[in-house]
């Protein structure tokens, strides 16, 4: 969610995402219709490999390099009820030796697909529907076919993840505070929601309104199950029956006042994590330990952004545990961090051109060569090749365009 337009929209009802924001505003929602078949406008290629290497790798982490081999598929989030906006999932390739995009069509049949996330298997695509009715969509990836849509119970899911077993979809509903888990099926689909847990305490921070989950995500280790909350200043931490599908509340972490925490990631060591603060336009180190889940928040640190108007958005560190990049919304920037003491320290080594306006989120290839980011006010996709053993980042190809890319998925 975009702090610049929360003063606008709060307590306004039914909301909707604006492009040039992306805050809500108000705006009349048609649901959309599970099990549908998606219309693509290129033929179907073959499903990704099974081995994506994404059960072995800290979530926000480049997993272990491997060699590429021809062209691979990228898939873009959009919102599809906004003026100019997208028909559905955009659909291209990059060359992972170059980075140049190659559009190839739009998988329609998915709203407002504004986050995306893959099964550890590789074969199947799950999307949020940020809407008033909020939702998740499963795509199986062989023929690109919509597998069915589930509900979240609450408004505005704007993340989602899978648990590193493969049988667990954990979802982030902004707009009701809430976390939802659904359990996955032995064909990628979705089953009926197994819990929903709404962040009712403590009370919400200064200038919010109420609770809004921004992420939910798994930690390293796999014994828990944390919820960033940028309304509460709170992430959460959750013990998740296997078995079940419920989470049951082991921790909860406070910011400072005013934060608004919006997005984690661990350090490949499992032992530390980074927090990007959307509201005071800061980062922190935070300690975590494994065996209680509590996360300990460090002191704020700056972003690079050198005091102009900015909105942290999303943060990633390389697979050998070395550099941190931050995607700065305002300064359109990436900033540069050295990760040292073995994850406890995070030193600001400078900011890079992110080549777009409003980079909403980035990803790292799966061989961690390259950093892929979504600008939502220029609708573009840039990419920009990895020095993993000196922190660099370097232009690779042109900006890709798509309509309002908040969202880039590469595999």
């Amino acid at each position: 969610m975009d702090t610049e337009a929360r003063t606008a929209e709060e307590g306004s009802s039914p909301p909707r995402r604006d492009r040039e924001s992306g805050g809500w505003t108000r705006r009349r929602f048609v649901g959309a219709v599970a099990g549908t078949a998606a219309v693509v406008a290129v033929p179907s290629p073959a499903a990704p490999p099974a081995d994506t290497e994404a059960t072995r790798s800290a979530p926000g982490a480049a997993p272990p390099p491997r060699e590429p081999s021809g062209p691979r598929p990228l898939y873009v989030g959009t919102y599809t009820s906004v003026d100019g906006g997208g028909t559905g999932i955009g659909l291209a390739s990059y060359d992972p030796e170059s980075g140049r995009i190659t559009g190839s069509g739009t998988l329609t049949g998915v709203p407002d697909p504004s986050y995306l996330a893959v099964h550890p298997d590789g074969r199947t695509l799950y999307a949020v529907d940020e809407r008033q009715d909020g939702g998740v969509t499963a795509v199986r990836l062989a023929d690109r076919r919509v597998l069915g849509t589930r509900s979240t119970g609450g408004a505005g899911p704007c993340h989602l993840s899978v648990h590193p077993t493969g049988r667990w979809l954990l979802s982030a509903n902004y707009g009701a505070g809430s976390v939802a888990v659904h359990p996955i099926d032995a064909s990628g689909a979705l089953g009926e929601r197994t819990d929903l847990v709404t962040h009712t305490s403590p009370p919400p921070g200064p200038g919010q309104q109420g609770p809004h989950a921004h992420q939910v995500l798994t930690s390293p280790d796999g014994g828990h199950v944390l919820a960033v909350d940028l309304g509460t200043d709170t992430v959460y931490t959750y013990r998740l029956d296997p078995a079940g599908g419920t989470l049951t509340e082991a921790a909860r972490a406070r910011t400072r006042p005013g934060a608004g925490p919006r997005h984690l990631t661990f350090h490949p060591g499992g032992r530390y994590a980074y927090l990007a603060n959307e509201v005071d336009d800061t980062v922190a180190v935070c300690a975590y330990d494994p065996r209680s889940g509590r996360l300990r928040v460090g002191e704020p640190q700056p972003t690079g952004s050198d005091g102009g108007t900015n909105y942290p958005a999303q943060i990633l560190v390389t697979a050998n545990g070395r550099y941190a990049f931050l995607a700065n919304r305002g300064h359109n920037s990436l900033a540069r961090y050295a990760v040292e003491a073995d994850g406890a320290r995070l030193r600001l080594l400078g900011t890079v051109p992110v080549g777009g306006d409003f980079p909403r989120q980035i990803a790292f290839s799966p061989d961690g060569r390259l950093l892929f980011a979504a600008n939502q006010r220029s609708g573009t996709v840039t990419v920009f090749r990895v020095d993993p053993e000196r922190g660099e980042l370097r232009p690779a190809g042109e900006p890709f365009a798509s309509p309002v890319a908040v969202c880039a998925l590469p595999l």
